[in-house]
């Protein structure tokens, strides 16, 4: 799997597995073997996905991430642990840090760790000192970090930086120099002056229980103070990511609800990242507990704030944006619309079918074939054992070579629906896997998905975008 060379070229950090299929990532340990391939040594041993792995420049540890706590129990946020480079029992850096750390690597001297980390909407860098912990915050503000690299040999930092007027230009930082990021590229810099965009914050609600939720809100272009407006209510994949300032893209065309009148929001619900282990958690054992409920008290929020109109609603999103659009489906008659991708609706066949189980036996306990499994539990947060009385009209999108959610998971909902003579439609992306990659098939799914929300929220006509011309 994945490696470093150490600094001095003489050994090599990297993992191991038993296959390369992604269902085996919980067996992936980290090793250590001389660049020559001799002399291998394993430096874990467990159940736990791990990534990352990095010799300090000292070359007495390794460095590694994994979403696990200080006695390696799973389903934490992502950590920081490091491991005797002789062999011997690894520990966690910065245990009670609440964010997902997606990036870590060896300062020059090897005596700090460079990191990015989600916490919540934004995306940030740091700096953490190994024997101390003390922790440096580098970079602040309402954007999210992306692909950081840092060169230990000049203490330069490169990065991207997202926001909601630049999808991403290159940034760079000298980490030690204490100054403030510095663009280095402006491909973007245009879009804000050329495009109308969306206003964006960061909002706060209480949940079901008076937990603080947050999320994203974008403001509809023609806005006007006192009038309420229709709400697309858009659910991120993982469960365990969250939302992040961001400029919007092809599966969530962000921009054009905005255009159309609608109120985007983003909620980072119950089981999502950079909130800390307890938030993240709140899924292990229950997968549908508080984070259906998260979602719609952030709904009343806005309607509370008398910004939307809770009669004109739409619901979406993908992967568990999908499964939480079948639980919501199931759980209130509130929206007028919704559209569900690659979303799961029996949790006990979804379990055999899809190409990874170690991220979801937590949700329920077990697996649901082992003695005595959970399978009660599984038939509980399965969206199909509460379909009987949907009335919202539901899309169904999937890839015909989804292998993380199959299609079958999408056919099951929408026979259900269609059953119960809920207005309804299935579309399977030829060629598509979990994530669509031709542009004609994204631009198919903003379509299809557009003229829905506006015949059932807004009961208007939408015009379909058409593709350009080849060479044109």
């Amino acid at each position: 799997g994945q490696f470093t060379l150490s600094r001095d070229g003489d050994r090599i950090a990297h993992m191991r597995a038993r296959s390369p299929l992604f269902g085996d990532v919980q067996w992936a340990e980290v090793w250590l073997m001389d660049a020559d391939g001799g002399a291998p040594l394993q430096l874990t041993s467990d159940t736990v996905p791990q990534q990352g792995p990095e010799l300090s420049p000292d070359g007495n540890w390794v460095l590694f991430r994994a979403d696990a706590n200080e006695d390696f129990d799973f389903y934490y946020n992502d950590k920081i642990f490091i491991v005797p480079a002789s062999g011997g029992a690894a520990r966690v850096l910065l245990p009670e840090f609440s964010g997902a750390i997606d990036q870590a690597t060896w300062s020059a001297d090897g005596r700090s760790i460079f990191f990015q980390a989600n916490i919540g909407v934004r995306e940030e860098l740091f700096l953490v000192d190994v024997e101390s912990l003390t922790l440096t915050r580098l970079t602040e503000g309402d954007h999210a970090i992306g692909g950081a690299a840092f060169d230990p040999s000049n203490g330069m930092a490169a990065f991207t930086i997202q926001t909601g007027a630049n999808p991403g230009d290159v940034w760079i930082l000298d980490v030690g120099g204490g100054g403030q990021p510095q663009q280095v590229t402006h491909v973007h810099d245009h879009l804000a002056d050329t495009f109308f965009l969306p206003r964006q914050e960061a909002i706060q609600w209480q949940g079901d229980d008076g937990l603080e939720v947050e999320g994203l809100l974008f403001w509809p272009l023609d806005y006007q103070e006192g009038d309420r407006y229709p709400l697309i209510v858009q659910t991120h994949g993982g469960p365990a990511s969250s939302d992040k300032f961001q400029f919007g893209g092809s599966s969530d065309y962000i921009q054009v609800l905005t255009a159309k009148g609608y109120f985007v929001l983003l909620p980072n619900y119950r089981g999502s990242t950079g909130y800390g282990d307890a938030f993240l958690r709140d899924m292990v054992g229950h997968y549908f507990n508080q984070a259906h409920k998260d979602v719609m008290a952030g709904v009343d929020y806005l309607i509370d704030r008398g910004l939307v109109d809770g009669g004109r609603m739409g619901k979406m999103g993908w992967s568990a944006g999908g499964h939480m659009t079948n639980k919501i489906i199931t759980y209130t008659d509130r929206f007028k619309a919704a559209s569900s991708g690659a979303g799961a609706s029996n949790w006990i066949s979804m379990y055999a079918q899809s190409d990874v189980r170690v991220y979801r036996t937590p949700w329920f306990g077990g697996n649901p074939w082992e003695e005595d499994a959970p399978v009660d539990q599984y038939w509980e947060d399965s969206p199909l054992k509460h379909v009987a009385g949907v009335t919202t009209p539901t899309l169904f999108l999937v890839g015909e070579l989804d292998f993380r959610v199959p299609m079958p998971q999408s056919v099951e909902m929408y026979r259900a629906l269609k059953a119960q003579g809920v207005p309804t439609h299935l579309y399977v992306a030829p060629r598509q896997p979990h994530g669509w990659r031709e542009l004609y098939h994204r631009l198919y799914k903003a379509n299809v998905e557009l003229d829905w929300f506006e015949r059932w929220v807004m009961d208007r006509e939408y015009v379909w975008e058409e593709p350009p011309e080849v060479g044109k």
